[in-house]
C-alpha cells in the first residue's frame, strides 16, 4: 500500500530517520517513548509532569477555538465537518430541473435494470444531493469505518507509556485521546471536504454511505464529469443512475453484504500494531500550536509520526475486503452494461472512463486508502467484471445472482485470477448441483467437506492400525 491510514507511513520512507536520537527531545531520549526506560525503568515524575502540562497548555484553547462537542471518541467529527465545510465552501443550490432531471434518469435506469437482473429495485427514493448533502448523510457510516481504525491507535499511545508512568498521569491521559481525535478529525475533514465535491452518488466509491433505501446523485460534479465526455448529459445522467441504482439493489437485497464490508474494516483495525520508537520524534516536533491550528496538526500527523506494522491477519483482511468490493464493482459493471449497452452506445466508453478514473487515484480511491490503508485496484475490478460476464453467459441471469444469497458461494480473490474454475464448480456437472438452489449447493459443498475430513480420518486410522 502506498497510503497508510491517517496519514501514517512506512518506516523506508524516511531512511535518514533516527529513531534512536535524543537531542532536542524535550521528553527524554532512548528507545522508549517520551525518554520513559521500559517497565518504568529510568521514569522521572517531573518528565511526565512537563509532557502533561504542555499537552494541557495545547489543549487549553481548543474548546473556544474548534469547538467543544464530539471530543470524547475517537476521532472528533464536529472538526471533522467543520473543516470539511470550510473546504466546500460555497456549493450550487439544487434546482427543481435536477430534481426532475434524477427522477426521470433513476426512474428511466430501474425499468431497465429489471430485466438485467433478478434484484429488485432497492431505493425507494433517489435524490438530488449538493456536496453538503453528502456530508450529512454519510458520516455516520464514516464514523463506522473510521472509528475502530483510530480506537486501535488511540489506545496504543497510552500503551506505549510505562506501567507507573500511566498509573501516575490518571485521567490527564484523556489528553492524549483528545490530542488524537482532533488530528484524525483534522485528517478525516480534510479528506471529506475534497471528496465530496467529487463523488458523482452516493455509492461512487463503491460502498453503502448513504442511508439504507435512499439512492442520490450529485448535480454539480455530474455535470463536471460529463464535460470530459462525447456523450450527451441526459445519457451521462441514466448512466450513472443506473449505476448508482444497481449498488442499491445489491446492498439492499443481499442481507449479508453490507455488514460483511464493515465489519471486515473493523477486522482490520483489530490487527493494528505499532513501533513506538517513533513516539520519540513525535515527541521532540509536537508544537503547542498545533492543536489550535488543524493544518499544522495535519501535517504533523503526515510526518510518518506513528508506523503501523502489516500483519498477515491485517493482509488478509485488506484482501478479503478488496476483493468483496471489486466483486460488487464488477457485478454492477455487468448489471449495467447488459441494461443500457444497446440503448445508450456510449455506456462502454463511460465505463471505461470510470475504470481510468480509479487508475490515477480518484478522489475515493486516495480517500479510502488514507482513511482505511486500502487501495481498491482497477484490475481487480475489471477481472471481477470478467468473471462475471462469462458466468452470465455460461449459467444464466439467475445463477449469476443466486451467488450473493450466502458469502459461502462467493468467489475468492483466486477466483478472480482464473474465473473458468468458478464458473465450472458454479455449473456443478451433478457433482456441486446447480445455483439455481444456493441452499442445496452450498449443503452440497458441505457434505463433500465432511465426506473428505471422513475419509482422511480413515486413513489415519488404518495408518495407526498398521
Amino acid at each position: 500500500m502506498s497510503n497508510m491510514p491517517f496519514g501514517f507511513s512506512n518506516s523506508d520512507d524516511d531512511p535518514d530517520r533516527d529513531k534512536n536520537a535524543a537531542g532536542g527531545n524535550p521528553f527524554g531520549g532512548g528507545d522508549t517513548p517520551f525518554g520513559f526506560g521500559a517497565g518504568g525503568e529510568g521514569f522521572d515524575p517531573a518528565q511526565l509532569g512537563q509532557m502533561l502540562t504542555q499537552f494541557g497548555q495545547m489543549l487549553s484553547g481548543m474548546g473556544s477555538s474548534m469547538g467543544q462537542g464530539g471530543t470524547s471518541g475517537p476521532v472528533n467529527y464536529d472538526i471533522a465537518k467543520k473543516l470539511a465545510r470550510q473546504q466546500i465552501g460555497s456549493v450550487t443550490p439544487i434546482t427543481e430541473g435536477n430534481v426532475k432531471a434524477i427522477a426521470d434518469a433513476a426512474h428511466l435506469a430501474e425499468m431497465w435494470l429489471d430485466a438485467a437482473t433478478t434484484l429488485p429495485a432497492g431505493a425507494s427514493r433517489t435524490l438530488a444531493w449538493t456536496p453538503n448533502d453528502w456530508l450529512d448523510n454519510t458520516i455516520d457510516t464514516w464514523k463506522r469505518l473510521c472509528d475502530p481504525v483510530a480506537e486501535k491507535v488511540a489506545g496504543m499511545w497510552v500503551q506505549g507509556l510505562p506501567a507507573e508512568a500511566q498509573q501516575m498521569a490518571g485521567p490527564m491521559l484523556g489528553m492524549l485521546g483528545q490530542m488524537g481525535g482532533l488530528a484524525f478529525g483534522s485528517q478525516l475533514g480534510q479528506a471529506l471536504g475534497q471528496l465530496s465535491t467529487e463523488v458523482l452518488s452516493s455509492t461512487d466509491i463503491g460502498l453503502p454511505l448513504g442511508p439504507e433505501g435512499t439512492a442520490a446523485l450529485l448535480p454539480a460534479a455530474v455535470q463536471a464529469f460529463s464535460e470530459g465526455l462525447e456523450q450527451p448529459y441526459q445519457e451521462v445522467l441514466v448512466f450513472l443512475a443506473a449505476r448508482e441504482a444497481a449498488h442499491q439493489r445489491l446492498y439492499s437485497h443481499v442481507p449479508w453484504l453490507r455488514q460483511r464490508v464493515l465489519a471486515t474494516v473493523e477486522e482490520y483495525a483489530r490487527g493494528i500494531t505499532m513501533d513506538f520508537s517513533a513516539m520519540e520524534e513525535f515527541a521532540k516536533d509536537l508544537d503547542p500550536s498545533a492543536l489550535t491550528d488543524p493544518s499544522k496538526l495535519e501535517a504533523l500527523m503526515q510526518q510518518g509520526t506513528f508506523e503501523p506494522q502489516n500483519t498477515p491477519e491485517q493482509k488478509a483482511a485488506l484482501e478479503r475486503l478488496e476483493t468483496l468490493l471489486a466483486l460488487v464493482e464488477g457485478w454492477v459493471e455487468t448489471v449495467v452494461t447488459a441494461a443500457l449497452g444497446e440503448r445508450l452506445p456510449g455506456v462502454a466508453a463511460m465505463s471505461e472512463t470510470l475504470r481510468r478514473r480509479r487508475a490515477t487515484g480518484g478522489p475515493a480511491e486516495q480517500t479510502f486508502a488514507t482513511l482505511v490503508g486500502l487501495e481498491l485496484r482497477p484490475r481487480k475490478v475489471r477481472e471481477a467484471a470478467g468473471l462475471w460476464q462469462k458466468l452470465t453467459a455460461e449459467a444464466g441471469m439467475d445463477t449469476r445472482d443466486g451467488v450473493w444469497s450466502h458469502p459461502d458461494l462467493m468467489p475468492d480473490s483466486s477466483d478472480l485470477d482464473a474465473p473458468d474454475g468458478f464458473v465450472a464448480r458454479v455449473l456443478g456437472g451433478g457433482e456441486a448441483g446447480n445455483f439455481d438452489d444456493p441452499i442445496a449447493q452450498l449443503e452440497a459443498v458441505e457434505a463433500k467437506e465432511r465426506a473428505a475430513e471422513a475419509a482422511m480420518d480413515k486413513t489415519r486410522e488404518d495408518d495407526e492400525e498398521k
